[in-house]
């Protein structure tokens, strides 16, 4: 088969994760090895046994991935590979990797700014996002919102100020006993409870930018109290207060700012509670809701292939070097 693509190689945190994926977003292959028995004993990431697996995985990975494609070494027209936000350990994995392999396949390789891949997480498989379009990142290292007149053009309206929502749901998650990862556990708990506690909605009146941490405390004191609350409810009353502050903060971006369309990516975009909320939104809004399949949501290598087609028609793409602390305004 003779069929245009790029390779895309995600290792910024705790998955190896590899896809194949053409101009216009088909997903020809994407394989994932995962660590979450590697971690789950540390209730959350380990960084040093996360660059082992990466090695010990990255390889067979990227076999599987072009083997299941189709798709021959000749075709590839770069491999993208995330330079950073991350870890630095399975950072650099990646990124010696795909250095590696594109000097013996004569192919160019490009470092992908890991939240531009998030961004463009929507377009996967089939295009969904019109444009301009009001984007909200919620994952487990990030909470932001941007505006995009276009898949390349990115002004960030605001991001949190301490702890991502995906971190309060995962810290939340440990504090209930509900291991790892946290946040889809809470989900579930939540599912079955109550929001009958008041918990805090920081920073809900003011401006763009979010604000997790004393949400987060607020439920450590909860379950250090003496009255008796059930887990279910204090998990309901956690996942009502992420929300309000996260639709309002949406709400307040569409009334100010023009957009066809409300793009929500990230992890925690995986989220049956938010998907709701998001939709009732949108409604009221009158725009187009826009949600990457939930297996798109996640770390994946097709976003960052996907968002590697975006950097080879700028023609500068970034050097392939590890950037640990990149923003999402950086190319």
């Amino acid at each position: 088969m003779t069929v245009p693509a790029i390779l895309g190689i995600e290792s910024s945190c705790d998955d190896t994760s590899v896809a194949v994926v053409t101009r216009e977003g088909e997903v020809l292959s994407c394989v994932t090895a995962s660590q979450i028995e590697v971690h789950k004993a540390y209730g959350g990431v380990y960084p040093e046994l996360a660059s082992r697996a990466h090695v010990a995985t990255i390889i067979p990975t990227v076999e599987a991935a072009i083997g299941m494609s189709g798709v021959a070494i000749s075709d590839l027209q770069a491999i993208a590979v995330t330079r950073g936000p991350g870890l630095i350990g399975p950072l650099l994995v990646g990124l010696n990797t795909a250095a590696g392999l594109g000097m013996a396949w004569d192919v160019p390789v490009i470092g992908v700014n890991h939240l531009r891949g998030h961004l463009r997480s929507a377009d996967l498989v089939e295009r969904r996002v019109r444009y301009p379009a009001l984007i909200m990142l919620v994952s487990g290292g990030h909470t932001l919102l941007v505006r995009m007149d276009d898949a390349r053009s990115i002004t960030l309206l605001g991001s949190t100020r301490d702890d991502s929502v995906g971190e309060a749901y995962d810290k939340v998650g440990r504090m209930l006993g509900l291991g790892y990862p946290g946040g889809p556990a809470v989900d579930r708990l939540a599912a079955v409870g109550k929001p009958r506690i008041a918990f805090p909605r920081p920073m809900i009146r003011e401006g763009l930018d979010f604000s997790f941490s004393g949400l987060k405390t607020a439920v450590a004191r909860q379950l250090e109290s003496e009255g008796a609350v059930q887990k279910e409810d204090i998990a309901a009353s956690f996942v009502a207060a992420c929300l309000d502050v996260l639709i309002s903060k949406c709400r307040r971006a569409l009334t100010t700012f023009d957009a066809e369309s409300l793009v929500i990516v990230g992890g925690v975009a995986a989220s049956p509670q938010l998907r709701e909320a998001a939709t009732s939104l949108a409604n009221e809004m009158g725009v187009e809701l826009c949600l990457p399949p939930q297996k798109w949501a996640t770390d994946n290598g097709a976003m960052i292939a996907l968002a590697g087609w975006d950097y080879l028609d700028m023609g500068n793409a970034p050097r392939p070097r590890p950037q640990p602390r990149l923003s999402i305004v950086d190319p």
